[in-house]
C-alpha cells in the first residue's frame, strides 16, 4: 500500500507508517495518512482531495481519530480490516469562483464594527428581509459538530445545516435536504466566505450573491473495525 504522510511531523508518521508494512511515495498514493488532529485532516483533504484519509492522533484534539493506538490504526488497514466512509461537501460560489468545504462553509462580516445586512434565500424561498447580523454557518452532517454546533448546541446526520451567527431578529437553525441551494445577497458589507480553516476566502461587496451548494467532491475516511 501506498501512502503520503501530511502533518506538522510527517518524519514521525512515515516511521510509524513504515513499521506497519506502508511504501511511502511522493504522488499517486493509495492513501493520504494525517498525522495530527481534526483541522490537519481538513487540511490534507483539501491538498489531497478525493483519496482516502488514514487520520493518526498526534494532537490534543482530534474528535475524528481512533479509539486505537496509532500503530494498530494502521496494522488494521495493512490487514485489510477497514471500511471507507465517503462525507458530503459543500461549493461556495461568487461571481463564476469556487470554494470547497469539508466542515462549513462561513459567511462573515467582513468588518467587526458592523453586523452585514443581507438577503437569504433555501431553494428560491426568501426567508425573512433583511437579515442584520454577523453571518451564516451551513455545515454537512461531519461539521455540525464544530462551529455550527457551538452557535446551535445541536448537530444532524443527514441534510445541511444552516445556523445564523449573532442575527438581531430571532432566526432559528434550520436542517435542510442535502440537495437544498441556499443564496445569500449582502445589502450592507463587505462580507468574507471562508471554506473550512482554508486560507483562501471570497470577498463579497454590496449587492453580491454566494451560493453554496453540495459539492461533487466527496471526502472519503478510512474507519478501522
Amino acid at each position: 500500500m501506498k501512502a503520503i504522510v501530511f502533518g506538522h511531523n510527517v518524519s514521525d508518521g512515515e516511521k510509524l507508517a513504515l513499521n506497519a508494512g506502508f511504501e511511502i511515495v511522493k504522488k499517486d498514493p493509495d492513501f493520504v495518512i494525517s498525522y495530527g488532529g481534526d483541522g490537519t485532516l481538513m487540511k490534507a483533504e483539501y491538498a489531497y482531495s478525493g483519496i482516502p484519509k488514514i487520520v493518526l492522533k498526534d494532537s490534543a484534539i482530534c474528535k475524528v481519530c481512533s479509539e486505537f493506538p496509532n500503530e494498530m490504526v494502521l496494522q488494521k488497514v495493512t490487514g485489510g480490516s477497514y471500511d471507507t466512509k465517503t462525507l458530503m461537501m459543500l461549493d461556495a460560489t461568487v461571481k463564476g469562483k469556487t470554494i470547497t468545504g469539508m466542515n462549513d462553509i462561513v459567511v462573515h462580516n467582513g468588518d467587526p464594527r458592523h453586523g452585514m445586512r443581507y438577503r437569504l434565500w433555501t431553494n428560491g424561498k426568501q426567508i425573512g428581509n433583511i437579515i442584520i447580523g454577523d453571518g451564516i454557518v451551513v455545515a454537512t452532517p461531519f461539521g455540525s459538530t464544530a462551529y455550527y454546533r457551538s452557535i446551535t448546541d445541536s448537530f444532524f446526520e443527514i441534510g445541511i445545516g444552516l445556523a445564523f451567527n449573532n442575527s438581531i431578529e430571532q432566526s432559528d437553525h434550520v436542517v435542510l435536504d442535502d440537495q437544498a441551494i441556499i443564496k445569500l445577497e449582502v445589502t450592507r458589507g463587505p462580507a468574507l466566505v471562508y471554506a473550512d480553516n482554508q486560507k483562501e476566502y471570497l470577498e463579497l461587496k454590496e449587492g453580491q450573491e454566494v451560493t453554496i451548494r453540495q459539492s461533487i467532491k466527496k471526502a472519503r475516511w478510512v474507519i478501522v473495525k
